[in-house]
């Protein structure tokens, strides 16, 4: 459908040539007033086809509608079904389909929908019932059954399929009512038409997935002929997969079940089946070579084809089969020599990987060969593909690791990005620690690749490599040089890698340690503290005598530091310099949990650089959001130092809507006797300089708390984050509740937009601001943590001390829905990975772990259930180290 292109800027530096978008520069606000030609007495069918469209375009590029505004267009909509038109008619069915109106304002259109879904046009009644099943619910379903079974075997296969289409989307919600439709869909299976005959198998296939036998003889009849449709048979041909890997081969032929209709598959007519037939074979499990010759056969067909789809499909999945059954692909292998040279690159590169797969060691300088001359014509990441498929074939044939190491080293120094050249590097590792011969050549070819390198990590990684490396070989002084040309030449990162990689070479080989000494000293002038603080460590380890050289230098260059590094960040951070030195024993192993921030992405253009800025608020003076940034953030406030050790801090929430004036997020710390409610604020307007600002928190709910302390915020310029702090006092280590009124209070400067300072003489004038109502909930004072052995853990806790009870959570989408809302609640850490619910499972347990307020261990089973009313049952089972704990779990989930 046409659309009437907005007018383009006539401007010397756009291109005539460019081409542009319909939809390019519209805007919500603009569509939803044309949107009022809906409601004309004479309707222009062309114009309000045009909108809807401007419409569903924005729909689909994510920008969301209000309540008022999905409303208002959707009641506008369904005035449009007075025109006779039939492509207007089909934007409206698109529209409503769409904008999902709710169960309220459904009612108003089903009698135009029921009215066309009974039309004598077809074109009216297949779009009516794709629009009716999706807006319907259980109610008015029942209500339409008796027309909807009809339309499954209408004569117009339009309409057929469309009935069948809509039975796959309301199997979802309301599978008793579909099953019902058994025999119609039995019946379409036996159309003529082939969208008929696949959209009723796959509804078929559907209604008895669940019944291994129902659908073993469904199989089993459709196989002897019946199916005509080339895309009915691919599923058949998939269906049938699923019978053959869930019974397994006869127990006394050894032959699988309808193994013999997949054969006689490759024979068909169409390319599609045969494909689909071929692919299939190779995928069962346990295939043997006589049962992939005659798809490796097909195969081999497909790769002489004139169509480069086919060409694709069939080096595609001989390259999957190459991975296991290397042999069987061999007698393509001529085939595949011709494809290396094939114009489209994505069939070049798949067949010069699966040659290497395949071939053997005397084609390895042949293809090489090949494989340099289309190179540089393939995007980086079939060359990604193709570097893997190298670094397997050196793998296979040691004794080719110089003409192999030498092809990646070439390709090292072409253009490329990072995955690219992270790809070839990785594969050089690997070649020089599985194959001893190629060490020498490998560090040679790493230490020129290093000269230019642009990536710091590589740089990095390969210097760490020089060091461990380096020293062992037979001419150590070699490398010294390219690692120093590092020192001088690059960033403060690959600096400081490069006087550690130095200092391993002083270590291990006696020689070289006077040399190296010289250059360690001239990093001490170095402008990074890092370069300099890692010369005089080194320094001193190698001026301290063989005894230290040997002993303490070796073990700390050389042995792994088995130590989670932010343990030993946070350890570092709060040790204090005294007589005792810093003890790595004292460091703890386990892993300790960190509450990260979450972001909440901008949602106005306008206002986009604001909202960047107070993101960053919740960590004042460092761009970590971690618990630990918290954590030193309170310790550096005198009022709240006293309050001992922090235990946990929550995400943001939101206290102002989008696209306010103010913006506001609130942030609690939770203390054993104390909670700091921390409000990050960003004032969005550029007019004006807030100061003095605080928040004012008046308790609605919970008498144990008692404010004790605040901090405001001196001065908030436009764009500029800050923070402000209330504290409140409540009984130590309880589990208290409440709920707070907060008010922003501050005094407001004019600025002078030219300068961007306050207007002399201006005093101000107090002003406030009403935020959201903020709440501490039982949730606040359980900490996510995890366990590795879920079980083990379960167990080590007293089932006496277990607290079970049931619980009914009416109506949801899905167990994955109801699994999702509780974890949520609780605030748990899941375990094992049971959070994900299996697709069609009736059933599911999720492992739930965490810590309570004082570091008590709470463990939850929760084991939830849906019947076919969508109706979902929970139990929850509980264990901790106090029963009280474990009580509170159970009250969370009554309130």
């Amino acid at each position: 459908m046409a659309l009437v292109q907005p007018a383009l800027k006539k401007d010397d530096d756009i291109d005539d040539d460019s081409e542009y978008s319909p939809f390019y520069g519209i805007e919500k606000s603009a569509v939803l007033q044309e949107a009022r030609c809906f409601n004309d007495r004479e309707l222009d069918a062309r114009r309000c086809a045009q909108v809807i469209t401007k419409l569903l375009y924005l729909i689909n590029q994510g920008e969301t509608f209000t309540k008022n505004e999905a409303t208002e267009v959707f009641f506008a909509t369904t005035k449009l079904f007075q025109s006779k038109d039939i492509g207007l008619r089909r934007m409206v069915y698109l529209m409503i389909k769409e904008i999902s109106p709710s169960s309220d304002e459904v009612i108003i259109v089903t009698s135009s929908l029921m009215k066309d879904m009974n039309s004598k046009t077809d074109l009216y009644r297949a779009n009516a019932i794709r629009v009716l099943c999706r807006v319907t619910d259980g109610g008015l379903l029942g209500q339409i059954e008796r027309y909807l079974k009809q339309a499954v075997v209408d004569k117009n296969p339009v309409v057929s399929s469309a009935a069948l289409v809509s039975g796959i989307h309301l199997y979802q919600s309301n599978p008793e009512i579909v099953k019902r439709w058994s025999n119609e869909v039995q019946e379409a299976v036996q159309s003529k038409a082939p969208l008929v005959q696949f959209h009723g198998l796959a509804l078929l296939h559907q209604i008895r997935q669940n019944d291994r036998l129902a659908l073993s003889k469904l199989v089993s009849n459709l196989t002897r002929g019946s199916v005509r449709s080339p895309l009915a048979q691919c599923l058949l041909v998939r269906y049938t997969c699923q019978v053959i890997s869930e019974s397994g081969p006869n127990t006394q032929t050894g032959e699988r079940p309808f193994f013999d209709f997949l054969e006689s598959c490759l024979r068909h007519k169409t390319d599609m089946v045969i494909f689909e037939a071929a692919r299939a074979i190779t995928e069962l499990n346990a295939v043997t070579n006589r049962e992939l010759t005659a798809a490796i056969t097909v195969l081999q067909l497909f790769l002489s084809s004139s169509k480069p789809v086919l060409r694709f499909a069939a080096v595609r999945t001989l390259n999957k089969v190459a991975m296991t059954h290397p042999l069987a692909v061999t007698s393509c292998n001529i085939d595949m020599e011709s494809l290396i040279s094939d114009q489209n690159r994505s069939i070049a590169t798949l067949a010069i990987t699966t040659l290497l797969k395949t071939g053997n060691e005397g084609s390895v300088d042949r293809l090489i060969k090949q494989i340099t001359n289309f190179m540089s014509d393939i995007s980086d990441e079939f060359k990604i593909v193709v570097v893997e498929a190298i670094r397997s074939l050196c793998l296979k044939f040691p004794k080719k690791y110089r003409s192999l190491m030498s092809f990646l080293s070439n390709i090292l120094r072409e253009e490329g990005g990072f995955e690219y050249k992270n790809a070839i590097v990785d594969s050089i590792l690997i070649l020089i620690r599985e194959i001893p011969d190629a060490k020498e050549s490998g560090l040679a070819h790493l230490c020129e690749f290093i000269e230019d390198c642009e990536f710091t990590y590589l740089s990095s990684q390969i210097l760490h490599l020089l060091g461990n490396e380096g020293p062992k070989t037979a001419d150590p002084s070699k490398y010294i040089r390219y690692i120093y040309n590092r020192v001088i030449l690059e960033n403060p990162t690959v600096r400081a890698s490069a006087v550690s990689a130095l200092a391993k070479f002083g270590v291990v080989v006696k020689e070289l340690r006077p040399r190296i000494l010289i250059l360690l000293q001239r990093c001490l002038y170095d402008n990074d503290d890092e370069v300099r603080d890692r010369a005089t460590l080194y320094l001193s380890f190698l001026t301290d005598g063989p005894e230290a050289v040997d002993g303490d230098a070796q073990a700390f260059l050389f042995q792994r530091l088995d130590l989670p590094l932010a343990n030993l960040e946070a350890s570092l951070q709060s040790y204090e310099p005294s007589e005792r030195p810093f003890d790595l024993a004292a460091v703890p192993r386990d892993v300790k949990p960190q509450q990260q921030v979450e972001k909440k992405a901008p949602t106005s253009r306008e206002k986009k650089a604001a909202k960047d800025a107070s993101q960053k608020a919740a960590a004042d003076g460092g761009a970590s959001n971690t618990f630990e940034a918290h954590e030193k953030l309170l310790n550096s406030i005198p009022q709240f130092a006293g309050f001992g050790k922090l235990f946990k801090s929550s995400t943001p929430v939101e206290l102002t809507e989008a696209e306010t004036e103010y913006a506001v997020n609130l942030v609690k710390h939770v203390y054993s006797g104390h909670i700091v409610f921390q409000f990050n604020c960003t004032n969005t307007i550029t007019e004006q300089l807030l100061e003095n600002v605080s928040v004012v928190m008046e308790p609605i709910e919970g008498e144990d708390f008692n404010q004790v302390a605040t901090k405001p915020l001196a001065s908030m310029p436009c764009g500029v984050p800050g923070q402000a702090f209330v504290a409140f006092e409540k009984p130590e280590g309880a589990c208290s509740l409440g709920k707070f009124s907060n008010t922003l209070m501050f005094n407001v400067k004019e600025v002078d937009p030219s300068t961007g300072e306050p207007i002399e003489g201006d005093d101000g004038y107090e002003d406030e601001y009403q935020l959201e109502l903020s709440e501490v909930s039982a949730a606040d004072y359980i900490l996510k943590t995890g366990v590795s052995n879920f079980r083990n853990a379960w167990e080590s806790i007293d089932s006496e001390l277990e607290r079970v009870d049931e619980y009914s959570l009416g109506v949801r989408e899905s167990l994955q829905d109801a699994v999702q809302a509780v974890t949520t609640i609780l605030g748990m850490q899941t375990c094992e990975a049971t959070d994900v619910v299996p697709s069609n499972a009736r059933s599911h347990t999720c492992l739930l772990a965490g810590k309570f307020l004082g570091d008590i261990q709470v463990l939850v089973r929760l084991s939830v259930g849906i019947d076919s009313q969508k109706q979902v049952a929970m139990k929850l089972a509980v264990r901790s180290e106090d029963p009280t704990v474990s009580d509170i779990i159970h009250e969370i989930i009554n309130s």
